[in-house]
């Protein structure tokens, strides 16, 4: 029962895509021959590096909110309110000696929230910590703005505003797009409409 056994099992069962191959940091073994030629004859598109969930996962972020595909930090030294969804940037954060000295500074000038399932170092010193059951991100953001857009906190100066300047994000509601000018932000009532409207907490 080798490897290559349950490899050929899944080829012969004509599902090649149900192997997944990771590789870590780079190796000329693990880029050349395993992540390069291996998953491609065998007939698999599942096949991730090392920075699927280090450098460019990370990217990703500030790249599709921000438009900036690109390293960055965040201005700790002046943060007055941390919210700490889902990581930890007192241990795994590409800036960790950065968010170590500066995570005391944040805690004297304000607040830190923290939304994650597992007990972590942020977590720990956390001012308020919400222990989400795990896979549940989704809906508590997805509460979050419901109540952001109905209660009308949104920001619009950067979003914008309905025309007639009357809200009319109501729990339930689909909303005409053309009621709302937006600025700078792109497609916020067809996301209400599509996915907002009835995600109540």
């Amino acid at each position: 029962d080798t490897i290559a056994d349950r490899m050929m099992a899944l080829r012969k069962a004509g599902t090649p895509e149900k192997l997944m191959y990771m590789r870590g940091r780079y190796s000329s073994t693990a880029t050349e021959l395993l992540y390069g030629t291996l998953p491609k004859i065998y007939g698999t598109p599942n096949y991730f590096s090392h920075s699927a969930i280090c450098a460019e996962a990370e990217k990703m972020g500030p790249g599709y909110t921000q438009g900036f595909f690109g390293y960055r930090d965040y201005d700790l030294a002046k943060t007055k309110c941390l919210v700490v969804w889902g990581c930890d940037p007192l241990s795994s954060n590409r800036q960790v000696p950065n968010a170590i000295a500066k995570f005391n500074g944040v805690l004297d000038r304000g607040t830190v929230i923290a939304v994650d399932p597992r007990m972590s170092a942020s977590v720990a010193k956390a001012n308020e910590w919400l222990p989400i059951k795990p896979g549940e991100d989704g809906a508590l953001a997805a509460a979050f703005a419901h109540v952001l857009l109905t209660e009308g906190f949104w920001s619009r100066e950067f979003v914008g505003d309905f025309k007639e300047g009357k809200n009319l994000f109501k729990a339930g509601a689909t909303v005409d797009e053309a009621a709302f000018g937006e600025k700078q932000s792109h497609g916020i009532v067809k996301y209400w409409n599509l996915e907002l409207k009835d995600r109540t907490p």
